[in-house]
């Protein structure tokens, strides 16, 4: 029992802390964490990793919102829209052989990983927070702020497609694998509304919270089984890392961090593809 506490807490630690400095990408190891660190069964560590995640995010959310990094417009449209698809995902999920789903994980995985490395190509670029021209208004030197308002930005029929189907393939896999999906969410959030990393980071984290419980409320129930004595320690070592993520985003290339993190995913994905494939 001790050495399930301590691998639950560690887990929880190391989610958080992406979480917290990329605004996603860790709940992605939940699963991974909980199956084959954990020992808990495919689709119960589905159920448990959104809890674990839905609570970390609102809870690192917090001091996003403080900072005001969080849209709640955006959010609330983008979690209710996902919200509905995850519905859908969370019933498919009780009918998908568990190791076929462990194996669409680690594809998901690589697709992650992949998405985010693309993202680091644009070189130091991709450190700097990309401007949105409504938060930027009127602070230039010279400006005379009373004279000033904020510009609307334009969103095109193109953007707005692109943000409802981010949405709507988030929410699916939220309900299908348990994952919070913010390695789509932020750059849905960056390319479609112009928003700056910060303020899509902790849009995104808002937008986690509300699509994990539109999953979870589908499996209420269900008899899903949840390992509460493994998903409370997790759950808040995730939110103890969720508060050091956001210092260490303050401080840490995020070039450095996504690229790390990516590397990580690949190495996951390469052992829950070998194990799920060995159990077939």
């Amino acid at each position: 029992m001790v050495a399930t506490l301590a691998i639950a807490v560690a887990a929880g630690i190391l989610i958080g802390l992406s979480l917290g400095a990329l605004g996603g990408g860790g709940s992605i190891l939940t699963v991974p964490a909980l199956v084959y660190l954990l020992a808990v069964e495919p689709q119960s560590a589905t159920s448990a990793s959104l809890i674990i995640v839905g609570i970390t995010s609102i809870i690192a959310a917090i001091s996003h919102a403080r900072a005001r990094h969080v849209r709640w417009r955006a959010a609330a449209v983008f979690g209710i829209l996902g919200s509905v698809t995850a519905f859908g995902g969370s019933i498919l999920n009780r009918s998908v052989d568990p190791q076929i789903l462990l194996l669409a994980f680690a594809a998901l995985m690589i697709v992650a990983a992949g998405a985010m490395l693309r993202r680091t190509r644009r070189g130091h670029d991709a450190d700097l927070p990309t401007p949105n021209p409504a938060e930027t208004a009127g602070t230039r030197p010279g400006a005379v702020a009373v004279a000033t308002k904020p510009a609307k930005v334009k969103i095109t029929t193109s953007q707005v497609v692109k943000l409802v189907a981010s949405a709507l393939v988030v929410g699916f896999l939220t309900g299908f694998l348990g994952v919070g999906g913010g390695f789509l969410i932020v750059p849905a959030l960056v390319l479609a509304l112009g928003y700056s990393m910060p303020v899509a980071v902790g849009t995104s984290l808002v937008i986690i919270s509300i699509t994990s419980a539109g999953a979870f409320t589908e499996r209420l129930g269900t008899g899903a089984t949840i390992p509460w004595e493994i998903v409370v320690p997790f759950t808040l070592a995730a939110i103890a890392g969720s508060f050091a993520g956001k210092a260490i985003s303050d401080k840490v290339s995020a070039t450095t961090l996504t690229r790390s993190f990516a590397a990580l995913l690949l190495v996951v994905a390469v052992y829950v593809t070998v194990q799920a494939s060995m159990a077939l």
